[in-house]
């Protein structure tokens, strides 16, 4: 009689628990078919960056694979070349008024009207790439980030995405032995670096990427930086710069965006956004690998096109970073929240040195 009312107790117990399963999948389904359809979203992506080039360009075909892939095809990425849609300098404000839904571009870009944005591209005498992404996502960088952008009146979601090994000091047509080498000299150069070039004598310029050979090879330019060996190549510099400087004190690493159009980012499913942030994580991943892994061949085949690859002095490194800080010092004087982002930059900064003081193997010499 026990073992009776025993199974008769559970089976009751069974059916009251299949009742309160089965409500909660109804009440699931309804919430479910109150929930907007997701609908395809098309992105326009303009480029500042050639497609062809070693990791910058070349995550752009695997940006397309890994978003349209992952969401089953409700996201389309269709990107363009540089220069395509819009000029490669117009393309915050093209994303921002939604001429174009999204751009692959570089935030320095975006210094004359918004000078707080160099940060998150480089930072001079900066930490390495690691280093630089903990302060993205585990610091206050990508708040910050963000912030300027909102607080400038830009209509942009940013996103973090394409990390860069450290890029060559510059490719210049002539030597550079002393800091008189650089008086009168033309040079493209960016921004707050170029800053510090300018303060010891050169004359700077920022022209894109695709116009630096022929002003090169012309004379229109002494000298000129733009990314790291490998991908400097493609563009040729060995052929009518036969200098080539190292270290990149101006860029250690170096950050490349992603910006979307608000409007467009709020009209995705959760899924879709879910997409796109794991997307630009996994471009971060393969950048930044692929962008170390290939420029030990590229120094070694510069050098048989008769480049000298050259390491700049003691002397010329404690120059430039000396010139660096008060660059620096006299911006953030002029920029609220440029000031705010290199404050809270050199508190990061602070806080993981007495690990990477010490945790690190001494570089090996190079021969």
């Amino acid at each position: 009689m026990k073992t009776l009312k025993k199974a008769f107790l559970l089976a009751v117990a069974g059916v009251f628990l299949l009742g309160i399963f089965s409500g909660l999948a109804l009440a699931q389904a309804k919430e479910a078919a109150k929930a907007p359809a997701e609908t395809k979203i098309v992105l326009r992506l303009q480029s500042a960056f050639a497609a062809v080039l070693p990791a910058l360009g070349e995550c752009l075909p695997l940006f397309k694979e890994w978003v349209e892939a992952a969401s089953d095809g409700t996201i389309e990425v269709k990107y363009f070349d540089p220069g395509k849609l819009v000029p490669v300098f117009e393309i915050h404000d093209a994303v921002s008024t939604g001429k174009i839904e999204a751009g692959y571009t570089a935030p320095v870009y975006l210094a004359g009207k918004l000078p707080s944005t160099e940060l998150f591209t480089y930072i001079p005498f900066g930490c390495d790439g690691p280093a630089y992404l903990g302060w993205f996502y585990s610091g206050n960088g990508l708040k910050l980030y963000q912030e300027a952008y909102d607080k400038a009146g830009y209509n942009l979601k940013a996103f973090p995405f394409a990390f860069l090994a450290p890029e060559t000091a510059g490719w210049f047509r002539k030597a550079i032995n002393k800091p008189e080498d650089l008086k009168g000299l033309s040079i493209r150069y960016p921004g707050l670096p170029g800053k510090v070039l300018q303060k010891l004598g050169a004359s700077i310029s920022l022209i894109p990427g695709g116009e630096i050979y022929q002003s090169l090879e012309k004379g229109a330019i002494d000298g000129t930086e733009f990314s790291n060996p490998a991908i400097d190549a493609k563009l040729g510099f060995y052929k009518v710069a036969k200098y080539n400087y190292f270290p990149g004190w101006h860029q250690p690493v170096t950050h490349l965006e992603l910006v979307m159009n608000k409007d467009t980012w709020n009209k995705m499913s959760s899924r879709q956004k879910a997409v796109m942030e794991l997307a630009v994580r996994a471009v971060t991943t393969y950048t930044l690998a692929k962008s170390t892994a290939v420029q030990g061949s590229a120094i070694v085949e510069n050098a048989k096109h008769g480049v000298n690859n050259s390491v700049f002095s003691q002397e010329m490194l404690d120059l430039f970073k000396k010139t660096w800080l008060e660059v620096i010092e006299e911006e953030t004087a002029k920029d609220p929240m440029l000031k705010k982002i290199w404050e809270d930059y050199k508190a990061y900064e602070a806080e993981i040195r007495p690990f990477a003081c010490i945790a690190y193997l001494p570089m090996p010499k190079c021969k």
